[in-house]
């Protein structure tokens, strides 16, 4: 009894011991008094490109994508604000302005009100800003992160926001927007001009041709429409993807915000079509190789990769191999599963967990140091 009295009264004491030296712990403080911040901030999406896509990518790739470069990996939910399926449009306009809309709605919210996209805010605190997709640069995509339209279908109209915008750069298909006469009657090429533009596209050279050493501001188109898939030739979004963050890098001491789409993943998806999703999974993955070297060597640039939603309910069946890939699918149209968000450099850690698609906005602007900007406390100890 005495032996067993001795043994409970030093567990007791223990315990006492080990709770008052939890209790003694220094706590840590809940926002953190000093963050690296990034100084330029690249954002790819890869459209229509869920985790499927990305899986059979990387096995026809010899089982690898530069994708796995990253470290940080987290998933963000789609839906728009009052649909489950979410489309380009809406998402785009969630991760371009940090607000849920409907499906269409280009930089509007719900009640069709204009929202400051990410650019936009961008190039108030005196970052270059700059876009480039392999499908046309007024389409749903692209178009979020620079326009304020209520209908995705309003090209001309959204064309007609670059005017409005202080973009640098721009490449992308769809020249006929710009000189349509259908709504506005004329061309507005020259007015990007007299913005202080070089305008060039397909046309009239070669992009690797392009000489950039005085331009200041730079538009090239692909196409006169929609460019060609990458397996019947397009080839230009590696190349694209570092012409533009070198060039907006350039004279620059504020940083700059680049967003790459890689389009025609969807589209493959939106066909069933496998070897399609495959070369434009890859297409994208090669610009992303392109980038990320960059990112790397540069060291100031956090780069984000994600999707706006998946298409097709992609799926790897069996009998499948690395070089025969036998795809499978749910739907022509998106669903509604989540997507996963890579991330790389200074920032990346705020891209782990699972949250909205609009929590990509807050933290493109948390690594930027918007957030601190606002509050008057920027910190940067670099």
């Amino acid at each position: 009894m005495q032996k067993t009295a001795v043994v409970l009264f030093l567990i007791i004491g223990l315990f006492a011991c080990t709770k008052t030296t939890q209790n003694a712990l220094p706590r840590t403080p809940n926002v953190p008094t000093e963050r690296v911040l990034a100084k330029n901030v690249i954002l790819m999406i890869g459209d229509g490109m869920g985790l499927g896509q990305i899986t059979a990518g990387m096995y026809a790739n010899g089982n690898h994508l530069n994708l796995e470069g990253f470290p940080i990996v987290g998933l963000q939910k789609t839906h728009a604000y009052n649909n489950l399926i979410t489309d380009s449009a809406a998402s785009a306009t969630a991760i371009a302005c940090g607000v849920k809309t409907y499906n269409a709605a280009i930089g509007v919210d719900k009640d069709t009100l204009p929202v400051k996209n990410i650019l936009e805010e961008a190039e108030e605190q005196g970052l270059r800003t700059g876009l480039v997709a392999t499908s046309t640069i007024v389409h749903a995509t692209p178009a979020a992160f620079i326009a304020h339209q209520p209908m995705r279908s309003m090209h001309e109209y959204i064309a007609d926001d670059f005017l409005k915008s202080g973009i640098d750069l721009f490449i992308g298909g769809g020249m006929k927007y710009f000189n349509s006469q259908r709504v506005r009657g004329n061309s507005i090429i020259p007015k990007l001009q007299q913005k202080g533009f070089t305008v060039s596209g397909i046309a009239n050279e070669e992009l690797e041709d392009v000489y950039l050493g005085n331009v200041n501001k730079f538009a090239y188109f692909t196409a006169n429409d929609a460019p060609i898939p990458t397996a019947t030739g397009r080839d230009y979004l590696p190349l694209a993807s570092i012409i533009a963050a070198n060039f907006l890098k350039r004279n620059t001491k504020q940083g700059f915000f680049l967003m790459i789409e890689g389009s025609q993943i969807d589209w493959g998806g939106h066909a069933n079509d496998t070897k399609y999703i495959l070369t434009e999974v890859q297409d994208f993955d090669r610009a992303i190789g392109k980038i990320l070297a960059f990112a790397k060597k540069d060291k100031e640039t956090l780069v984000i990769v994600t999707a706006d939603h998946e298409t097709g309910g992609f799926a790897i069946n069996p009998k499948s191999r690395r070089d025969s890939i036998i795809g499978a699918f749910t739907s022509s149209y998106h669903t509604g599963t989540m997507v996963p968000v890579f991330a790389y450099g200074p920032g990346a850690e705020l891209f782990s967990g699972i949250y909205e698609n609009t929590a990509i906005y807050q933290k493109m602007r948390q690594a930027l140091g918007f957030d601190l900007k606002e509050k008057g406390a920027l910190i940067n100890p670099k």
